[in-house]
């Protein structure tokens, strides 16, 4: 059950820090936001808004409360193959993986295939630059870098899973970028002074929020086919190397996207930031950190959430704390067992799982907003 910790601000974390409590405040103070701001259990401090928060609007989005990584999101699919159908190590899915799934930043490939899924996406209203014209084919089906990932899993009952982790890639980061800096400058146009600079906001009938609306759904369409591509991507690359297997179904879900709902007696802007829609009988997709369980889930559609859940654990540690604070040793301990990038472990101190929050707490104090269905295990991670 959630708790009031600030005026207008619920909250269903047990563990929280001040500081997010405080940033998520700034935004509930706006005159446009309509009731209280919903924190999710994984909720921490990000830019703007907080990671894990889901924000009603009316009249007007703060584009930072989207953020830059615009529909990212999780896809999972659920296959026929169970333990037993797997080879003793994956050993043989991660050149696979690392060649048809490219991971890092900028990184992209040629791929005419995806000519067709563009064209039906169309393009931004933004008018785009050649550059950003070939970011947006190169980039396609790619996987970011951060903590992005792909991951084979099992559930409780052995049966096979893969997960993804993705979002709009370089295109929606400039496109999130650039609507930001102009809501900062319209603010300073008009003389508006705000709490917080990234909670600098566009007013709904104006060209301006137009202009965002329409790139941001965009980004959130490219962002959830570019998932879809890349996850039937790696279910063929799993099948070719077990040489057995087929889909049964996929959950597709973005995770930082605002969309008009009703609550509230209002049709409202609900922008979720490090948050699911979790509407009775909604499927999502909530991961733990590297070593750690991830979730299958259905929503409560509880109201004080406004049908949200979390996205994740959410961090404990900066990416720089963690870095700091743990080592490469530790990691590989906590990924003992699994297929995963341990050549790069030093690399990838900042996603250790004790950066993290404990994802079975987080699911345990969200008992009231999603029902588990099912509980997965790693036996392949690649991070990105």
């Amino acid at each position: 059950m959630p708790d009031l910790v600030a005026p207008k601000v619920l909250s269903w974390a047990s563990e929280i820090d001040a500081a997010a409590v405080a940033q998520a405040s700034r935004a509930a103070r706006l005159d446009f936001v309509t009731g209280h701001v919903a924190l999710m259990p994984d909720a921490h401090v990000g830019i703007g808004a907080t990671v894990g928060s889901v924000i009603p609007t009316e009249g007007a989005i703060i584009p930072a409360a989207v953020g830059v990584d615009i529909g990212c999101g999780m896809v999972a699919t659920e296959t026929t193959l169970t333990a037993a159908d797997l080879p003793d190590t994956l050993d043989a899915l991660m050149p696979l993986v690392e060649r048809r799934i490219p991971a890092g930043v900028g990184k992209g490939h040629q791929d005419g295939a995806i000519d067709q899924t563009l064209h039906v996406l169309g393009r931004p209203r933004t008018e785009l630059t050649v550059k950003q014209e070939e970011k947006v084919a190169l980039q396609f089906g790619t996987l970011g870098s951060g903590n992005h990932f792909v991951e084979v899993c099992l559930d409780e009952r052995d049966r096979v899973w893969t997960v993804l982790h993705s979002g709009s890639r370089g295109i929606g980061n400039q496109l999130a970028t650039q609507h930001i800096v102009d809501a900062k400058n319209l603010m300073k146009r008009q003389e508006r002074t705000l709490e917080d600079p990234d909670l600098a906001y566009l007013v709904q009938g104006t060209p301006e929020f137009d202009d965002y609306i329409a790139d941001m759904l965009w980004a959130q369409a490219y962002a959830m086919a570019s998932r879809a591509r890349m996850d039937a991507v790696l279910t063929a690359a799993l099948f070719e190397v077990v040489g057995a297997g087929e889909r049964v179904r996929m959950i597709n879900c973005h995770h930082n996207f605002t969309q008009r709902e009703n609550h509230l007696g209002k049709t409202l802007w609900i922008t979720r930031k490090g948050a699911i829609k979790a509407d009775k009988g909604d499927e999502g997709v909530i991961p733990g950190s590297m070593g750690t369980r991830s979730y299958i889930v259905k929503g409560r559609g509880n109201a004080e959430s406004y049908h949200s859940c979390s996205h994740g654990a959410g961090r404990r540690m900066s990416r720089g704390q963690a870095r700091r604070a743990l080592s490469a040793k530790s990691l590989t301990e906590a990924m003992a067992g699994r297929t995963w990038n341990s050549n790069r472990a030093a690399a990838l101190v900042d996603e250790h799982p004790k950066a993290y929050k404990s994802i079975d707490k987080v699911m345990a104090d969200q008992q009231d907003l999603v029902e588990v269905q099912h509980t997965l295990r790693q036996v392949f991670n690649y991070k990105g």
